[in-house]
């Protein structure tokens, strides 16, 4: 069991009154007290995480956390490290009178792939040319990876990949 005592400081009930002006101050007769009792106080706030950046300044982007990428008439693997991505750029192509192109984003665990998001171009809209942007966020668990496909030399995917957290969900500052 700890020990109280009574602490009678005006700087202290000032500091108090000016940092927490709804508490009214204490009222008269009233004086603040100390113990020798250890109480744990856990901080929950993004500084006790190890980062003291705000969330839009942990988004950041520099030489070193980004990974980019061009991806024209092949498939690429763009990622397959677990973890949270920010993938961002833009698609461009030109249509062909002679097929359908189409160029996409797929997860693939090996064994099945999905589409995450595609664009495509009709046959017929020759010389016609698109710019479309993307951004997105991916989660990979292990052993999933991030595909970039394009099936067509008119067509090509360029941006890049920024790591946001790992697999447990822990932010990952850039560098």
């Amino acid at each position: 069991m700890g020990q109280e005592f009574t602490i009678n400081s005006q700087k202290i009930e000032d500091k108090i009154n000016a940092l927490l002006p709804s508490q009214g101050g204490f009222g008269a007769g009233i004086d603040f007290s100390a113990s020798t009792m250890i109480i744990p106080i856990i901080d929950l706030t993004e500084s006790a995480e190890g980062s003291a950046l705000r969330q839009d300044l942990q988004k950041s982007l520099s030489l070193t956390s980004i990974t980019s990428f061009a991806v024209l008439n092949t498939t690429t693997t763009i990622v397959s490290t677990t973890g949270y991505y920010r993938v961002f750029g833009v698609f461009s192509g030109e249509g062909s009178s002679s097929g359908t192109g189409v160029a996409s984003f797929s997860v693939t665990d090996g064994t099945t792939t999905k589409i995450l998001t595609s664009y495509v171009l009709s046959a017929g809209l020759a010389n016609e040319r698109t710019v479309t942007p993307f951004d997105f966020i991916v989660f990979l668990p292990a052993g999933d990876s991030l595909l970039a496909i394009t099936n067509s030399s008119s067509l090509e995917l360029n941006g890049s990949t920024r790591q946001l957290a790992d697999i447990s969900g822990t932010l990952v500052n850039p560098l």
